[in-house]
């Protein structure tokens, strides 16, 4: 990837090594993947991987608190905040909980916005002591898409502050619509067009035919502006909106920050577990304002079971 962008400081620059599994395949047929794509509220393209930015912007997680989420008190005011997960990373979603708390305690929290539910659903109008099955069928969740076990947590921590919950996700009706909406391929920046192309590639392990990456690159940009257009619609004077969103969602040059004017105060932390550090590089800022490191995940080779090879 790194001889496709060389010439762009941003994005390529920031993102060659992390990778944000937005529904890890497990099924050996290539078509299930291709379908699940479409059909499914989580696209399976990887992302390819932010590296660190300077250390000074690093975060470990301190005994105290699981994450140091009081530390994000250095971005705020912020209109937005949008927290960028590994989705089988479940330190990503502890984090989420917390800052979703932090915040509502503060009385700074306007609403939660989440990836894992089509827009046009909301918890709103639900009282405080809701149960987890009224929050489910008011975001009509898609457990199969989505375990609720992993982010039901996160959603009832907002309902329970009285914030509500909303979907953010392009609805799964519109998606074969935005497959063909050409008007996506002008979006991006011709560097930040491939990133994405590439990101596809390496995210269907090499099997997606290369006639479907451009309607699934629209896809995925139609994504983004679904869910900026939710944030924007829960913005709320001298209050925050928390977007929870896979990784190569949140970054500032690619993904949901490209579809809101520049006047909108969006801060972006990505959540990372990888094996190796990275080399820092400072151009990382550009796309993250904040990196925060949490524990390792083992290594697993996710395209072994999709190529027919065994697992190690």
């Amino acid at each position: 990837m790194a001889r496709l962008f060389a010439p762009q400081p941003a994005p390529a620059a920031a993102m060659r090594r992390a990778r944000d599994t937005r529904h890890t395949p497990h099924a050996p047929q290539t078509r299930w993947l291709i379908l699940a794509c479409v059909a499914a509220l989580a696209a399976c393209a990887g992302v390819p991987s932010l590296p660190a930015p300077p250390a000074s912007l690093s975060l470990a997680p301190p005994a105290s608190s699981l994450m140091g989420v009081e530390r994000l008190q250095s971005l705020q005011p912020a209109d937005v905040l949008l927290l960028g997960e590994r989705h089988d990373a479940p330190d990503h979603q502890r984090l989420q909980r917390e800052v979703v708390l932090w915040l509502a305690e503060r009385g700074q929290l306007a609403a939660l916005v989440m990836e894992m539910a089509e827009r046009g659903h909301s918890t709103s109008g639900l009282p405080r002591n809701a149960s987890e099955a009224q929050a489910q069928a008011a975001l009509q969740w898609n457990d199969a898409a989505w375990p609720w076990r992993t982010y039901g947590p996160v959603v009832m921590a907002a309902v329970a502050s009285r914030v509500p919950v909303h979907g953010g996700n392009l609805p799964r009706a519109d998606m074969r619509e935005a497959m063909a909406q050409t008007r996506w391929d002008q979006h991006l920046p011709p560097a930040a067009l491939q990133w994405q192309y590439e990101a596809l590639r390496e995210g269907h392990c090499g099997l997606l035919p290369e006639s479907q990456i451009i309607p699934m690159a629209r896809i995925q940009i139609a994504r983004d502006a679904s869910m900026a257009q939710a944030v924007q619609e829960a913005l709320r004077p001298h209050q925050t909106v928390v977007l929870v969103a896979g990784g190569g969602h949140v970054l500032r040059t690619v993904g949901v920050p490209t579809h809101w004017p520049a006047n909108l105060r969006s801060k972006v932390v990505l959540a990372q577990a990888y094996q190796a550090q990275p080399a820092i590089k400072n151009e990382a800022s550009t796309d993250a304002d904040l990196m925060i490191k949490t524990p390792e995940l083992p290594e697993q080779d996710v395209c072994a079971p999709l190529r027919g090879k065994p697992q190690p």
